[in-house]
């Protein structure tokens, strides 16, 4: 909803909506606030049913706020305040206000069918009395909706359609009708709180204790209380009990929990661990690098439970038209029940019963529902292996690209490069590491890892004036000299690349390596070859994604030799040398031909990411790859790029097959009613069938696996947009 301006003094609310489980709820609950006069900032949660709001107490006492809420059908608790409760535990469904609903009604619908087989005129007072007392709440719910300006809603519909189908003398079928619609909307209430308890289970994950080494010894404390900097002791079989980096001892880790990696990984001093990981054989000696309020575990629940906010296209469609298809319902079954009488001299009683069960027929329960309810567990099933999607939106364009470009550097390669070869010239190999190395001090750069990580031991010069020419070259001045650690691109440009260089530059690009030259000046000192190795998986994800129809491309700064035989091998088509500005033009160029993803590390390329139709971060559980991306890989393989686009293709068919669903069983029940053939309960069973096959229609995503590609596409090679002289 809009927010309005800040108001001064107002305190910060966070409520749990008890029955806020459905879109249109939170829909009628917003419109009621929008209403109010000194809320400000109101934000619901559907996956968690929360209110946040900033609230003026001087012009909306609190009291009012939460008797408007009641009066809506939903009755708040304050999770925080002097009085406020920090945790909520959801009841069980027969706990809740709309499970004794259903008991009730039910109860009182038996109860009437007992008595018609003794007394029938005992049973038409029973069936009044159900109907009366499962639609008393139903009419508090529309006139409050109504008062909030949503006057067709739900319970409108419903309220209408019973007290009409009294009015007629049909008590036994108007008190079905309100038993089912009661099913129906507990039905919704359980739907997403499945969905909700897939993601909140994670939180249950992460020990409750943790083993703190300090001075020596071993302490134990809550692990909500660990602080960054910290120590951390975990033994075999236990839990890590926060994101950390191994500082002692090496063992292999279960990250399936969190990240989805179905087998343990082996990790050693220098790895990074997950909270909730399972340490299989050894001791481990941690060093504690994020609170527990901002973990990975904490991250995913996070990004989930806000992902409704990003609506997908096909969801904000499906709401808009729920506004207008609901009063031209009304309209259509209002002209039904008095035109054919007054102008056809039909009889009242019949039309008036068609009528009726033309509104129960019209509510748009199960078509609301249709989407979130696929969205929200596919954003789910993707968590759960590891696939984090910011929203509704990314997760329907990533199945619509075309393409999928892949940055190299630590994407489509491990990102973990070693220098193979030092090529000197008139100096030692050695001297040629050593002031490559001093220039490349505190760059996290993959190369220059690879370069220091090669000399460890040995002591580096200070040097000053460092700076870096973004893809071209890393300068700085040592002993009054000015070296350039840089692409051969960057040694041509300085005029220091000769015929003998650019021979042993050429030969060693084409196995496979990347070079960067030595400069003193403009005189070179030497060669340094790197080779980065292609990820395991990286040649298997690039034929998934051909078979799914996608055409994948790499698009790199290193030089073309070197990214044309890691292409090649791959089975890819390849632009190199490519400054940033030079990425973001061809993603540009690429956006014209059709949808295109970026694929990278959340760092280096987030303008690419940012100017893609959808961003992938590789690796992500970093702050920037979070707030760059559009959606995250937290397992470095490649093939989370394709299970994102078969998740992506899944909850599409998914969404389709519970829109037929929901208008499909409602155009045949339409027509059966106008014929004469079905009456009112099968009215109301069309909608809370549909929403009841919608529901377990979604819920089947949560079970979604990913994995080969069974289609085979013939893929059309495309022809990559010129780069431009580099």
């Amino acid at each position: 909803m809009t927010a309005s301006r800040p108001i001064s003094g107002a305190t910060e609310l966070d409520y749990f909506v008890e029955g806020m489980d459905c879109p249109t709820c939170v829909r009628k609950i917003e419109g009621a606030l929008e209403r109010m006069p000194g809320t400000n900032n109101a934000r619901t949660n559907l996956t968690k049913q929360m209110l946040t709001l900033t609230l003026d107490e001087t012009q909306t006492p609190r009291a009012t706020l939460e008797k408007t809420l009641r009066s809506l059908g939903h009755e708040p608790r304050l999770m925080n305040g002097e009085h406020g409760d920090r945790a909520h535990t959801p009841r069980a469904w027969y706990r809740t206000n709309q499970g004794r609903l259903v008991l009730t009604t039910g109860a009182l619908l038996v109860l009437a069918f007992l008595f018609g087989l003794l007394e029938p005129a005992l049973a038409a007072w029973g069936y009044v009395a159900a109907t009366l007392i499962g639609t008393w709440p139903l009419a508090k719910k529309a006139v409050a909706a109504a008062r909030a300006g949503d006057p067709f809603s739900i319970n409108t519909l419903v309220t209408l359609a019973a007290i009409g189908a009294l009015t007629i003398g049909e008590g036994a079928e108007a008190a079905v009708v309100v038993f089912f619609f009661a099913i129906g909307e507990l039905l919704e209430g359980i739907a997403v709180g499945r969905a909700r308890s897939g993601i909140q289970a994670l939180a249950a994950l992460a020990p409750k204790t943790a083993f703190v080494l300090k001075k020596g010894k071993v302490f134990e404390v809550p692990a909500d209380t660990l602080q960054v900097g910290q120590f951390v002791q975990v033994q075999p079989g236990g839990r890590v009990p926060a994101d950390g980096t191994i500082l002692e001892g090496q063992s292999s880790l279960d990250d399936s929990p969190v990240t989805g990696e179905s087998v343990p990984v082996f990790k050693t001093v220098g790895d990074t661990v997950y909270a909730g990981s399972i340490n299989t054989d050894g001791v481990l000696k941690i060093h504690v690098d994020t609170a527990a309020s901002d973990n990975t575990i904490a991250r995913i629940i996070h990004l989930v439970e806000q992902a409704e906010a990003n609506k997908a296209p096909v969801a904000r469609f499906i709401d808009r038209f729920s506004r207008v298809y609901t009063p031209i319902v009304v309209l259509i079954a209002t002209l039904t029940a008095i035109l054919p009488p007054l102008l056809l001299n039909g009889s009242w009683n019949e039309w008036l019963y068609k009528g009726v069960a033309l509104l129960l027929i019209g509510c748009p329960c199960a078509l609301v529902l249709s989407v979130p309810a696929a969205i929200t567990s596919g954003i789910s099933a993707g968590a759960r292996r590891g696939l984090l999607i910011k929203g509704g939106a990314a997760l329907e364009a990533i199945g619509s690209v075309k393409t999928i470009a892949f940055d190299k550097t630590g994407t489509l390669t491990a990102g973990q490069p070693k220098v193979t070869d030092v090529v000197p010239f008139g100096t030692e190999a050695g001297e040629v590491l050593r002031l490559a190395a001093a220039v490349e001090q505190g760059s996290s750069h993959p190369l220059a890892k690879a370069i220091l990580g090669h000399i460890q031991g040995v002591e580096l010069p200070a040097v000053q004036e460092a700076r870096a020419l973004p893809g071209r070259a890393v300068l700085a001045t040592l002993d009054g000299r000015e070296l350039a650690v840089g692409s051969p691109r960057y040694a041509r440009e300085q005029g220091a690349l000769t015929a003998e260089v650019e021979v042993e530059a050429q030969k060693l690009e084409a196995q496979g390596k990347t070079v960067v030259t030595l400069l003193d000046g403009a005189r070179i000192l030497g060669l340094i070859a790197i080779r980065d190795e292609p990820r395991a998986d990286a040649r298997e994800a690039i034929v998934q994604l051909k078979a799914l129809g996608v055409r994948p491309l790499m698009l790199t700064g290193d030089n073309a030799r070197t990214a044309q035989a890691i292409a090649q091998d791959l089975g890819l088509d390849v632009q190199a040398e490519l400054l940033p500005e030079d990425k973001l033009r061809l993603i540009e160029d690429l956006k014209r031909q059709g949808g295109v993803a970026m694929v990278g590390d959340g760092i280096n390329d987030a303008p690419a990411l940012a100017a893609s139709d959808v961003g992938i971060a590789m690796g992500g559980g970093t702050d920037v790859a979070l707030e760059t991306a559009d959606a995250a890989l937290l397992r470095h393989e490649v093939g989370g790029v394709t299970e994102l686009v078969q998740l992506s293709r899944a909850t599409m068919r998914n969404i389709k097959q519970n829109v037929i669903f929901a208008v499909g069983l409602k155009a045949v029940f339409l027509v059966t009613t106008l014929l004469g053939i079905t009456g009112l309960w099968p009215a109301i069973l069309s909608d809370t069938g549909a929403t009841a096959l919608v529901t377990a229609n979604a819920l089947r995503l949560l079970r979604f696996q990913g994995g080969g590609v069974q289609t085979k596409t013939k893929v059309q090679r495309q022809p990559v947009p010129n780069a431009g002289t580099l």
